[in-house]
């Protein structure tokens, strides 16, 4: 990760406990500032990622037509830009391939890096949605995002069961029945 500054991040976590009136070198607490920095390392490794590098080379599909190609249930963890508290949920992804596919263990990879920085759920499905059209060549994607934030569950409105759910279209899936038959088979699988 480029730009990672483990001993600010320590310094600032030690003056959050002091500023809420804690004893950051008190036991329990001496650790706290490393642990926040090993974790903020991870949550954030995507930021400066350019996630078209995880989708890898496209396999051409040598005159083969490709239909839909639809990856479920894909988990994931973010942390929202305005309130710096995680949000958690699953990303289902369609696309249409054009002329090569891509990997399906893939798309998780690019949707780690997308995620692995302050982020908006908004904005995250448009990155995912734009990354697998422009990184796979894709005619069409659908991006389907379903998250629980904790900025809704645990503080302010305390929503516990609330989550948010997000959608992004692209190419031949901007088209309404197209996107809705996708939304459909999403929900229910594939039989």
């Amino acid at each position: 990760m480029t730009g990672f500054d483990r001993a600010r991040i320590e310094a600032a976590v030690a003056e959050i406990l002091a500023a809420i009136g804690e004893d950051p070198s008190r036991p329990g607490l001496g650790e706290t500032p490393s642990r926040v920095a090993d974790a903020y390392e991870e949550f954030f490794a995507g930021v400066g990622v350019d996630a078209r590098s995880e989708l890898g080379d496209p396999v051409p599909l040598e005159g083969a037509t490709a239909e839909t190609v639809i990856l479920r249930d894909i988990r994931f963890r973010s942390v929202c830009e305005h309130h710096l508290l995680p949000f958690l949920g699953v990303a289902h992804v369609a696309y249409l391939p054009g002329e090569s596919v891509i990997g399906l263990g893939r798309i998780p990879r690019a949707i780690e890096t997308l995620s692995a920085r302050p982020q908006l759920q908004e904005r995250l499905t448009e990155q995912i949605a734009d990354t697998i059209e422009s990184g796979a060549g894709a005619r069409g994607v659908l991006v389907v995002l379903d998250a629980a934030h904790e900025c809704v569950t645990t503080r302010g409105a305390r929503q516990t069961a609330a989550t948010t759910v997000t959608i992004a279209a692209r190419g031949a899936f901007t088209e309404p029945a197209a996107r809705a038959e996708l939304i459909a088979l999403i929900g229910r699988g594939v039989a």
